[in-house]
């Protein structure tokens, strides 16, 4: 199985200070600043990063781009994927999105492509994962409903 999906659905920047980045893309898209979304403690939507149970936090953005959203990420502390990547290779590409309906098929398809999953949680009714593959380029998978 592939993804199937051929519609990418968010690109994600990880970024210091949310507040200045906002006022950049703003600028740069020509838009409003969207609301700023703080995440829930990892260890309250079975979090994991690299294995373990991660406490980490984040400051969310999104920009709505006309089917592909742009995602800002701030991390807020704790042991991340978004904290190592602007830790290691400072600000910019965080991951590419693409939802899925089976969560547990679309993993094995990663492993089998030689991705690994480094961080997920849960988000509402719904779970997130990150996958990262031999190239270095992180692919996220998001799932509406468990």
């Amino acid at each position: 199985m592939a993804l199937g999906n051929k519609k990418l659905g968010q690109v994600a920047v990880v970024v210091r200070d949310m507040d200045a980045a906002l006022d950049r893309y703003s600028r740069l898209l020509g838009v409003e600043r969207p609301d700023v979304i703080v995440t829930q403690p990892g260890d309250e939507v079975n979090m994991s990063a690299y294995g373990g149970p991660s406490n980490a936090r984040a400051k969310l953005a999104f920009f709505d781009l006309g089917g592909v959203q742009l995602e800002l990420i701030e991390p807020m502390g704790g042991e991340s994927t978004w904290q190592k990547v602007l830790d290691e290779k400072g600000e910019g590409l965080h991951h590419i999105a693409f939802w899925q309906e089976d969560y547990a098929a679309t993993t094995e398809a990663l492993g089998d492509a030689g991705f690994s999953e480094v961080q997920r949680g849960d988000m509402g009714e719904g779970q997130y994962g990150y996958f990262l593959g031999e190239d270095g380029v992180m692919v996220e998978i998001l799932q509406a409903k468990r």
